[in-house]
């Protein structure tokens, strides 16, 4: 994201309370995951989103020094690092406490997204000589859109730099019906810009659309996978991409419930906590290592410490944690540089699925983190 950066600390309120009072839709975005939630309150220098996750999810996935968020505000999208600070009530409901951040980035308005999968929206315009004409959308950002009319233009008929005047009906909800000027013509295809800025009864709506548009993107190409294999028909010889899961564990039980959650990610084969069989299975050069740790006593930390300098810079791995507190999972994975540190639950196992993923992406592919599964709020 580039663009302008708000340091003002009274304008960073404002914008806040402006997005609670709206209860405006925000994603948390992690290294590996990204989760959707809404403003609600302002509280001194924290600020209160709604709980989109259960507490477990939220202390293994948000609790991260990467954490930031981004949400709509005018014509353009704002981000910024925050932090997560605990856990609180309002009106009846949970949330996340968090950060207020010192510092805004704004995205460029020249360089406003654009939704191009935006279906069949029928538009009315008219030229600049009042003939009144229909067409359908190509695409749409908060700052303009391209149109295709349903009828060729005569000569001369538009001219860049002319003003028009257009209605397109987005949603039910959202209904443009504005002033434009005419900013590249293309056979039957233009594009126009609003002109003026489009008003206060249309932008919020318009802008939270486009950004739940650009995050369902984003979450398409996150969700293809891991692509590990070398480009088939290359000729080219290159050295292969590190592929497969290793579980270090001697709990077959354990084995089978992750076979069912991430065999169809990457294969998964397990080898005892042993080094020898640790340093077999290295040579293979897996994509990730899951250290299964069924107890944090000093006997377990103590055998733990030499395998995990064993991996260390050649594969991430993970600490995956069974009837062990968090909190000190956590501390222990922060010391050991665990790219995760996290305690199975089998019944949040897409979050574990999709948590995996996010590791496997952000260290193979990079891009967008994928989307965490939503818990539903209690009525």
């Amino acid at each position: 994201m580039v663009g302008n950066l708000i340091r003002n600390s009274e304008t960073i309120l404002e914008i806040f309370q402006r997005a609670c009072n709206r209860r405006e839709l925000l994603i948390l975005v992690t290294p590996y995951l990204r989760f959707e939630s809404s403003f609600v309150r302002v509280d001194g220098s924290e600020f209160h989103v709604v709980a989109t996750m259960g507490q477990e999810d939220a202390t293994y996935g948000l609790r991260n020094a990467g954490l930031k968020l981004r949400f709509p505000h005018g014509v353009s999208f704002l981000e910024a690092p925050t932090e997560m600070k605990g856990f609180g009530m309002y009106d009846g409901r949970r949330t996340l406490r968090l950060r207020l951040p010192e510092v805004l980035q704004e995205e460029d308005h020249r360089g406003s997204y654009r939704v191009d999968r935006v279906g069949r929206i029928p538009v009315t315009f008219s030229t600049p000589k009042y003939d009144l004409i229909v067409g359908t959308l190509v695409n749409i950002s908060t700052t303009g859109a391209r149109i295709y009319s349903s009828r060729d233009f005569l000569e001369g008929e538009l001219e860049p730099g002319q003003d028009m005047a257009v209605t397109i009906q987005v949603t039910d909800q959202i209904r443009i019906n504005t002033k434009v000027k005419l900013r590249h013509v293309q056979g039957r295809t233009f594009g126009v810009e609003y002109r003026p800025q489009l008003d206060e009864q249309v932008l919020p709506l318009l802008s939270r659309w486009v950004f739940e548009k650009r995050e369902e993107d984003l979450e398409r190409i996150a969700q293809r996978g891991v692509e590990t294999s070398a480009p088939s028909g290359s000729t080219k010889v290159v050295p292969a991409r590190p592929a497969g899961l290793v579980l270090v564990s001697g709990d077959a039980v354990l084995e089978e419930t992750l076979q069912g959650l991430l065999g169809g990610l990457q294969p998964l084969k397990r080898v005892p906590p042993t080094m020898a069989a640790l340093k077999d299975v290295l040579n293979l050069r897996p994509a990730l290592v899951l250290y299964h740790l069924p107890s944090l006593s000093l006997d377990e930390r103590r055998r733990l410490k030499p395998m995990v300098e064993s991996i260390q810079g050649r594969v991430p791995f993970l600490l995956l944690g069974t009837g062990v507190e968090g909190g000190a999972l956590l501390e222990l994975g922060t010391e050991l540089k665990a790219a995760v540190s996290i305690v199975f639950n089998p019944e949040r196992g897409t979050f574990f699925q999709r948590l995996v993923q996010g590791v496997l992406r952000r260290t193979y592919e990079g891009g967008e983190s994928p989307m965490a599964p939503m818990e539903p709020q209690a009525p």
